[in-house]
C-alpha cells in the first residue's frame, strides 16, 4: 500500500465516523413508545410517564417494557436469549428495541401530532 491509499483510507475513515457520530446524536428526544405485536398497534405509552407495562405477544410469551426517567427498556422477557432485554434503554426518536420470538417491537415516536385538515365541509 502506498502513501496514498492510506490517505484514501484514513479519509474515509474520518468521513464514516462523522456520519456515525451525526446521525447517532442529531436525533430528537423521543415524546411516546409504541408496542406493536405481530405487527398491530399493541398501545402507545407515554415517556413521562414512570410505569411498567406487560406486554403479551405470540404464543404467550410476555415482555416486561419499563419506562422511567424518558427511557423505556424491556426489564423482564420469556424468550430464551434475552435479547430485547440487554438492547438497553431508548429514549430518541426512531431507536427500537425488538423480540423476535414474541413478535414485540417497542419504537420510540414523537409527539402525537394533529393532523391539519385539507378540506372542512359544513
Amino acid at each position: 500500500m502506498g502513501k496514498r491509499d492510506i490517505m484514501l483510507l484514513a479519509a474515509l475513515f474520518a468521513v464514516g465516523a462523522m456520519l456515525f457520530v451525526f446521525f447517532r446524536f442529531n436525533r430528537a428526544e423521543g415524546a411516546r413508545a409504541v408496542v406493536r405485536v405481530s405487527g398491530e398497534e399493541y398501545g402507545s405509552y407515554d415517556l413521562t410517564m414512570d410505569q411498567t407495562v406487560e406486554i403479551h405477544g405470540r404464543d404467550g410469551g410476555t415482555n416486561l417494557l419499563q419506562i422511567q426517567d424518558g427511557k423505556a427498556s424491556v426489564t423482564e422477557a420469556s424468550c430464551p436469549d434475552l435479547l430485547c432485554v440487554h438492547q438497553g434503554k431508548v429514549s430518541r426518536q426512531g431507536e427500537s428495541i425488538i423480540c423476535l420470538p414474541n413478535e414485540v417491537v417497542v419504537e420510540i415516536t414523537g409527539a402525537m401530532e394533529e393532523v391539519p385538515y385539507d378540506v372542512i365541509s359544513g
